[in-house]
């Protein structure tokens, strides 16, 4: 073969390789994201980020048998969709150490069952609650669908029933030492509201009134929280101060 043509056939090879590489960069960063809240025992915030709704496999493990003894998965790997909220959990423990092991059980008709993730174990009356865009479910998480852009919750309740979600709602920005006013809300297996009284925000001086309201007065960035006795913190809302963020 002329040296010529060898030269153009390595050519062509090395193009469409690299149009490979681009077209695969482009498919993953094309991928759509929802936001995933994973709260774990004692209320511990596991994760809280936008993840990538990809389909995943995940190994059922033999250890995830919270739903009594022999209920424990086969070891089997399991295929999730993406667009299902065990699948969003599954996608983002690839990425978020604090979301591994994960501990599912195949033993059930019914679909995959959720025992564990990461140190966090449902044990005796705990177990993996459910919610999308702040409404419980009433099916399995691996058929629970999720849209992009959806907000997906799945935290340790201690028993049922199930503990409220709190929001927390107040401004993006602020003023160093000025005080703001934030509000907590509440929000029940439907995903009806209420104003929460009595919960602890970030930088707050006293706890929420009867209406869900507090004043906060921050010296630096932050990102704030709710809590409330019971009940499953609200997701960090970040305060900027001057123009700067927290990270």
């Amino acid at each position: 073969m002329p040296r010529s043509t060898r030269f153009r056939l390595a050519a062509v090879c090395a193009l469409a390789l690299s149009l490979t590489f681009a077209f695969a960069a482009m498919a993953v960063a094309k991928s759509p994201l929802a936001e995933l809240r994973v709260v774990g025992s004692g209320g511990k915030v596991l994760a809280e980020k936008p993840v990538a709704m990809k389909d995943t496999a995940v190994k059922t493990s033999p250890k995830a048998t919270c739903f009594g003894p022999g209920t424990g998965g086969s070891g089997d790997p399991a295929q999730l969709k993406g667009t299902t909220a065990m699948g969003l959990l599954a996608s983002g423990s690839k990425t978020i150490p604090a979301l591994r092991p994960l501990l599912i059980s195949d033993s059930f008709d019914f679909g995959l069952a959720l025992c564990g993730v990461g140190s966090s174990v449902a044990k005796g009356k705990a177990s993996w609650y459910l919610k999308i865009n702040h409404k419980s479910l009433s099916v399995g998480g691996d058929s629970a669908k999720v849209k992009p852009g959806d907000e997906v919750l799945w935290t340790l309740a201690p028993s049922y029933p199930y503990p409220d979600e709190l929001v927390l709602s107040g401004p993006n920005s602020a003023q160093a030492g000025m005080p703001f006013t934030v509000r907590v809300w509440a929000y029940d297996e439907k995903g009806r509201k209420k104003p929460q009284a009595g919960a602890k925000v970030t930088g707050a001086a006293a706890p929420t009134d009867a209406q869900g309201r507090t004043t906060v007065t921050l010296g630096k960035p932050a990102k704030l929280i709710a809590r409330a006795a019971g009940e499953i913190p609200s997701a960090r809302e970040p305060v900027c101060l001057g123009g700067k963020c927290p990270k």
